[in-house]
């Protein structure tokens, strides 16, 4: 040890020792926080999030715009661009304005140009959705839904689920109805009999 500090002056050890201290802190610099606009899926979210690598943005903008998917997708508010790498990451400059998508979310375009927004017409749409919920339902179920002004949408649900189910209905239906006509025919026949007595 003490033939190699001979050999090597104590100035010349410093030296290399403060260049190599030097270049490791030129190599790895630390990463500094950017500012970066987030907004949701359907822009009516919008966060300012400080960030200094992908993962942090990803983490910080699911909190700020609170997002509890697990699978998160940031891109490009502009043309809808992934940003799925660090590299690509540090390559965006500060104030980027990000979209946080989803699971199943898709990027779109702020809106349609006025020239091809389309036109409402009419004052109400009425649809009807039949549909089963089981195979072995005899008739299903019915949803009908009427839009006023494509403001106001009301909507009612007729389920009809087996044979049995139908039947039972339609023989309450009849004996009620036959519990009616029985009434109105005692009634009247009393009337009658009551307005044939007095002549």
């Amino acid at each position: 040890m003490e033939y190699a500090k001979s050999l090597f002056p104590l100035s010349v050890m410093r030296s290399v020792s403060s260049a190599g201290m030097s270049l490791t802190r030129k190599v790895l610099p630390t990463p500094q926080p950017r500012p970066f606009r987030v907004c949701t899926h359907n822009r009516c979210r919008r966060r300012g999030v400080m960030a200094s690598s992908l993962d942090d943005l990803l983490e910080k903008s699911a909190n700020a715009l609170l997002v509890v998917c697990q699978f998160l997708t940031l891109v490009l508010e502009e043309d809808g661009t992934v940003v799925d790498t660090e590299a690509f990451f540090q390559a965006l400059p500060a104030n980027t304005q990000l979209m946080l998508l989803e699971k199943g979310q898709m990027w779109t375009s702020k809106g349609l140009p006025s020239f091809r927004r389309p036109k409402r017409s009419g004052i109400a749409k009425l649809s009807f959705d039949l549909y089963k919920l089981h195979p072995k339902d005899f008739i299903g179920c019915l949803t009908i839904q009427a839009t006023l002004y494509e403001i106001y949408t009301l909507s009612y649900d007729i389920k009809c689920m087996g044979v049995k189910y139908v039947l039972k209905w339609l023989l309450r239906c009849l004996t009620q109805a036959a519990r009616v006509a029985g009434h109105l025919l005692l009634c009247g026949s009393s009337y009658m009999q009551q307005y044939i007595s007095e002549d």
